[in-house]
């Protein structure tokens, strides 16, 4: 997806972590304090990013990442960028790739302060809030598919 202002691709890690890396650090180490060993890990490799940059100058303002078990997270976008539907590109960007991957469901570990936004998508909450690098959160799931019986 590509605005006037930024666009939002799929990305591989080996090609992009430098960027990837960069607004992670920002949003979850430095403005959310999330310990820097629970921020990387050996799920990054393997996961599809999507990676939003400004245009005309290619910064890197926002990402995510699809797990190949269907779990999304790592989702942040910088202070400065929020509000701009940075977040809803890189959300719909996944849930596509998801469904173009033949999943039938994903989930997601939103932060409280996030869940109606990820509701906005149709993501349901269940089970109850919990703690996460000391931030309150409550699992989401969204069905991409009617379930088999």
């Amino acid at each position: 997806m590509t605005t006037d202002r930024f666009q939002v691709a799929l990305v591989k890690w080996r090609n992009s972590s430098a960027s990837l890396r960069a607004v992670r650090e920002t949003v979850f180490i430095l403005e959310q304090q999330v310990p820097e060993a629970l921020e990387w890990d050996e799920n990054d490799p393997v996961s599809v990013h999507v990676l939003a940059t400004t245009l005309p100058d290619g910064n890197p303002v926002g990402t995510a990442r699809l797990l190949p078990d269907g779990h999304i997270g790592r989702m942040a976008v910088l202070k400065e960028w929020r509000g701009e539907g940075i977040g809803s590109a890189m959300l719909r960007c996944l849930i596509d790739k998801a469904g173009q991957d033949g999943m039938d469901k994903i989930k997601l570990n939103a932060q409280v302060a996030a869940k109606t936004f990820y509701a906005r998508f149709g993501f349901q909450e269940t089970g109850s809030e919990f703690m996460e690098a000391g931030i309150p959160h409550v699992k989401m799931f969204l069905r991409l598919s009617p379930e088999k019986t």
